[in-house]
């Protein structure tokens, strides 16, 4: 759970950062430290070495073999010594600072350097720990020859042995030190770094985290005051900034609304008095159908009387329409479903809109594909928005044209749907009134009610479905109306062969 913070994961990679960084320079410094502790005891060795040296030459030069003993043993009193002696080639002690050793064989240790060919080494001996040994050679120069002869090129092997006991306590006590400190370092970076993040970066993120919560709740009164000009600070500016817009924006949107409500309040009772007018309208105009098409048979066909009968009757007609569409907007009737084959329906359809007065010039092509689904539709509903549909699509095409209705099976969503497209060529819609066509009561028609397009949009919504347009001005116009595909549940199926089998 903790590694789900952004400032837990900071300071956990700061503190490993810190760790990786500090801890490596100071295992280089100890190291460094420690290499420069045995150089140190290296160094002080070859400086007693070549000082033993030159006092033994300067002695068994005047042939006081004494001395030589003496300064040996003088030497050795030292604390970091173990030994200082002179052995033979062979490996017998011939002269020390300890007089129980001469006689004796060196230890196999230093004996092994001369071996070797090497000047220093570290072992361990028993009693006195690690130590460091150097080994000398001591040359047969001409002033030595009177007492050793010339034969042998080397007399003698000055041997040292150094204690490294005092240096390598040197080095504990340095190496604690160094962990102390770069332990003490850590953790006094890693608490600052958790401190400035938890001040700085967490509290103030939880903080709008909590206020965007708060707005997120509808709480549009949520203000912050930034600490500092940092990101942080930046953030919360940004952040109150978006809240005023929203606060300014919820109140534009509670006046529109309120706006609209009272415009849909007014517009719902002109629909109520219109509907109850229509219908007031209807009755009559039955009636004064009916009168006048009587009058209308008191008249000869050559009679340029009925000629202006007719007109009226045609006017009437118009106007029965427009109320019959009013009254079905304001009040729509229920739907009865059932399953309907839409390739049939759509071929009656256009059979219909072919009688259409325009239609004769028009040339009709069925595109339908086999195999469809059903749909579960009222089947007059659905001819009455299809026949609206192509006698919109016969009336845009004045000179003659090409009216397209095609059927195909899509998903859209995951879902599958009868898409039904119904195009034409004429002149298009424009982009300016392509908006508007489902708009109740709109119109670009000399003799429209602008009530078809609105009621057949509704209807399809009704039925689960959607109609879209589609235009290219000059071209032609496409509308597209998709059904749900009716899929009958097990139990439907059941029931009908159940049914079925009852029937046989």
């Amino acid at each position: 759970m903790i590694f789900k913070s952004l400032t837990s994961r900071v300071i956990v990679l700061s503190i490993c950062l810190l760790v990786f960084g500090i801890g490596t320079f100071a295992f280089l410094t100890l190291r460094r430290e420690q290499m420069q502790l045995v150089n140190s005891a290296r160094e002080s060795s070859e400086l007693l070495l070549d000082t033993i040296e030159r006092s033994l030459y300067n002695s068994m030069r005047h042939g006081n073999t004494e001395d030589v003993k003496v300064i040996l043993e003088m030497v050795g009193q030292s604390e970091n010594l173990v030994g200082v002696r002179i052995f033979h080639p062979h490996g017998v002690i011939l002269k020390s600072s300890q007089a129980s050793e001469v006689g004796r064989v060196v230890d196999q240790h230093d004996f092994k350097l001369f071996l070797d060919n090497k000047r220093e080494g570290v072992f361990t001996l028993d009693g006195y720990g690690e130590v460091l040994g150097m080994v000398k050679p001591i040359y047969n120069n001409r002033q030595c020859n009177l007492c050793h002869g010339a034969k042998s090129r080397i007399i003698g092997l000055l041997n040292v042995n150094y204690s490294l006991v005092e240096t390598k306590r040197r080095i504990v006590e340095l190496t604690k030190l160094f962990v102390m400190s770069t332990v003490a370092i850590i953790g006094f970076l890693s608490l600052a770094i958790s401190l400035v993040m938890l001040k700085f970066v967490k509290k103030p993120l939880n903080q709008l985290a909590k206020n965007m919560a708060r707005v997120e709740a509808g709480d549009l009164s949520v203000r912050m005051t930034p600490e500092g000009k940092d990101e942080i600070g930046r953030l919360i500016v940004s952040f109150d900034s978006m809240v005023d817009r929203l606060d300014r924006a919820k109140k534009e949107l509670e006046t529109y609304h309120y706006q609209q409500m009272e415009r849909a309040d007014r517009l719902a009772s002109v629909g109520e008095m219109a509907a109850g007018i229509a219908h007031e309208i209807k009755n009559p105009l039955t009636g004064i159908a009916a009168a006048i098409t009587v009058l209308k048979d008191d008249f000869s066909p050559e009679d340029g009387r009925a000629l202006i009968i007719g007109e009226v009757l045609e006017q009437i007609s118009r106007l029965d329409k427009t109320v019959n569409d009013l009254l079905f907007f304001g009040k729509p009737t229920v739907a009865e479903p059932t399953c309907t084959d839409i390739n049939s329906a759509l071929k009656k359809i256009l059979i219909f809109a072919s009688q259409h007065r325009g239609g004769k010039n028009i040339e009709k092509k069925l595109e339908l594909a086999e195999d469809l689904p059903p749909v579960y539709v009222d089947p007059k509903q659905i001819q009455q928005v299809f026949l609206n549909l192509f006698l919109n699509a016969v009336q845009a095409m004045q000179s003659g044209g090409t009216l397209t209705v095609a059927s195909t099976l899509a998903n859209v969503d995951g879902m599958d749907m009868v898409r039904v497209r119904v195009t034409d060529t004429g002149p298009g819609i424009p982009p300016q009134i392509l908006e508007k066509i489902f708009t109740p009561f709109f119109t670009t028609k000399a003799q429209g009610t602008g009530l078809g397009l609105a009621i057949s949009h509704r209807l399809i919504e009704q039925h689960g479905g959607r109609l879209s347009c589609v235009s290219q001005d000059g071209v032609g116009t496409t509308f597209s109306v998709e059904l749900p595909a009716y899929c009958p549940s097990q139990e439907e199926l059941e029931r009908a062969h159940l049914s079925t089998g009852i029937i046989s």
